[in-house]
């Protein structure tokens, strides 16, 4: 029998890095939309978690159209877009309904321009 063993690191955080060209706004978007807890703040980056996840919001970003990757699962994705859009996000779209169910995905951006994902569990 041959074992294997290998040696990593041990992580301490796991955390998402999305810039802002006003990090303190975008702060504030997390915050007031997703129930965001500041864990972190110095003059550069302000770490922020959200569930059991961080993002951290680096300044100096030019407030443009990026992609970003991060999905929030929530039960209502209608209800989550439309929270967004109060707090100063955009969703270039309604979420659709999609056979027979209610919509599972919204696209949607928050104060910086940074795309970011709603969906629900589908059944």
């Amino acid at each position: 029998m041959i074992c294997i063993y290998y040696r990593y690191m041990i992580v301490e955080k796991f955390k998402y890095t999305i810039w802002a060209a006003d990090s303190d706004r975008a702060a504030e978007f997390y915050i007031k939309t997703f129930g965001a807890t500041v864990s972190n703040k110095n003059p550069h980056i302000t770490e922020l978690q959200i569930d059991s996840g961080y993002i951290a919001i680096h300044g100096g970003g030019e407030g443009k159209q990026t992609w970003t990757g991060i999905t929030f699962q929530v039960a209502d994705v209608v209800a989550g877009a439309a929270e967004i859009v109060a707090n100063g996000g955009k969703c270039e779209r309604e979420p659709q309904p999609e056979d027979g169910e209610p919509a599972h995905l919204a696209m949607c951006e928050d104060t910086d321009g940074n795309q970011i994902m709603l969906s629900r569990a589908r059944s």
